[in-house]
């Protein structure tokens, strides 16, 4: 084998294809609803970690697990890279009527691309945050919602930060 490229290897990098049975794929006995994603600082610099917090509700009758999932996606790379990238997920057991607020992590490390070694880079990135893959049609409503930030600064090493 001498490509060693993920290019249609993984469904991360199959362009418009969907997969069959995307990460998170499933049913619920009832529904959710969010809101209030906020991503601080809104502009960050190259090596900072972002802050996310979101608003999870259960809308329906029944007490009820979801699973929250994060997804980056780079606006614009100097690199090939996925879609959008699984950054961070909790399983969160929300009572029928109640909600909850979870907060996150993004490392800067998770934003990361490869480019002969681990590099940050500043630009435009957009953050999801649902029950599901960004795009993902299910039977089963559930929102994903997305908030974009910036990272400024110079490309560098992620050993550097």
């Amino acid at each position: 084998m001498e490509n060693y490229t993920m290019e249609g290897r993984t469904y991360r990098y199959y362009g418009q294809e969907a997969p069959l049975y995307p990460f998170g794929y499933g049913l619920s006995y009832t529904t959710f609803r969010y809101r209030d994603l906020v991503l601080s600082p809104p502009v960050l610099p190259v090596c900072a970690n972002l802050s996310v917090s979101v608003v999870l509700e259960n809308t329906g009758l029944r007490d009820s697990e979801e699973v929250v999932q994060l997804y980056l996606r780079w606006e614009q790379s100097s690199v090939p890279v996925p879609r959008w990238q699984l950054v961070a997920f909790r399983r969160v057991a929300v009572l029928a009527g109640r909600e909850a607020k979870l907060f996150f992590q993004v490392l800067a490390e998770q934003r990361a691309v490869w480019a002969q070694d681990w590099r940050l880079e500043p630009g435009t990135f957009t953050l999801f945050a649902g029950g599901q893959q960004p795009g993902q049609k299910t039977r089963a409503p559930s929102e994903v919602l997305s908030a974009r930030f910036s990272v400024t600064g110079t490309a560098r090493p992620l050993r550097g930060c």
